[in-house]
């Protein structure tokens, strides 16, 4: 009730410990502080925040238009709710090596678990379109060892996500994560392989922890988590599953009312009342409330 159980520091190391233990986390993107909430009820490991999602959220597209402190806003709402560790997409850092240091503490600051920076050239596209532009292999490790001096607990993950796949190919993307790991990165997000064998190369490759984006409608086949645990994966992530799923259905909806009138048919789809109320934990607060409110001083005061 009004704020977690649990301080950032411990789940940092929750995440860490998580990671070590070498079992597939499964990583669900959040679309708002309450679903986070939802991803934690229903047993999943981690909280991811998409910088997708939150531009989308904004109606604005996916190349760089939204702010560090835009992100920080949302990481702490999200944060503030949930027990589990939350990751977010920190974009190309919103700038320079120096822009990066500052973004690192803005959301170490946000209670964030950890964030991933890519090597994108601003401004920056989805992963899996075309017309990406990467910047020089010295220039991101630039940017993350200016994230890792910034870093103040050494339990926060620093993540490094290179686009290369699909502008220099497979070898480059490896050499270019060999790069990061030794800039001073604690994972690796290879983004958009093609298929099970570059996903095994890459884990043959890197000896650190492995993400699998398992975005929909893009370049990567959406491998289930038994495949991504025989492959060595350390994280299966779904990005922006949820709002694919939410705006669908909001659509779908929408157009049920404008055509019969009336929202009656779609009743049996909706989160009840009393599901909602659950999730946000109404009789804890009213429990509250009364102990605080319904008081008798003790005798003698």
């Amino acid at each position: 009730m009004l704020h977690t159980r649990t301080t950032a520091a411990e789940r940092r190391r929750a995440l860490r410990e998580q990671l070590a233990s070498g079992r597939l986390l499964r990583v669900p993107g959040a679309i708002n502080p309450l679903s986070a909430r939802l991803i934690q009820d229903l047993g999943f490991d981690a909280v991811y925040l998409s910088g997708a999602v939150l531009a989308a959220d904004l109606g604005l597209p996916d190349i760089g238009l939204t702010t560090s402190t835009e992100v920080a806003a949302r990481a702490q709402q999200t944060t503030r709710v949930t027990d589990l560790p939350v990751l977010i997409d920190a974009d190309t850092g919103f700038g320079e090596p120096m822009n990066a240091a500052r973004t690192v503490q803005l959301l170490e600051d946000a209670g964030l678990a950890g964030l991933h920076l890519e090597d994108q050239v601003n401004p920056k596209r989805c992963g899996h379109l075309d017309g990406k532009t990467i910047t020089p292999r010295e220039e991101m490790v630039r940017r993350l060892r200016a994230a890792v001096d910034a870093r103040r607990d050494p339990d926060f993950l620093l993540m490094a996500r290179t686009d290369a796949r699909s502008v220099e190919g497979l070898g480059a993307a490896i050499d270019r994560a060999k790069a990061y790991v030794d800039a001073g990165a604690d994972a690796i997000f290879p983004e958009a392989l093609a298929d099970e064998a570059e996903y095994e190369a890459f884990r043959k490759a890197v000896d650190v922890p492995l993400l699998a984006n398992l975005t929909e409608f893009g370049r990567t086949p959406l491998l289930d988590t038994r495949a991504l645990e025989s492959l060595g994966y350390n994280i299966a992530l779904y990005p922006v599953t949820l709002l694919r799923l939410a705006m669908g259905a909001i659509e779908d909806g929408l157009r049920t009312i404008a055509t019969e009138g009336t929202q009656q048919s779609l009743l049996p789809r909706m989160q009840t009342r009393s599901r909602l109320y659950e999730l946000l934990g109404y009789a804890d607060y009213a429990a509250f409330d009364s102990a605080v409110f319904d008081f008798t001083l003790p005798p003698g005061t």
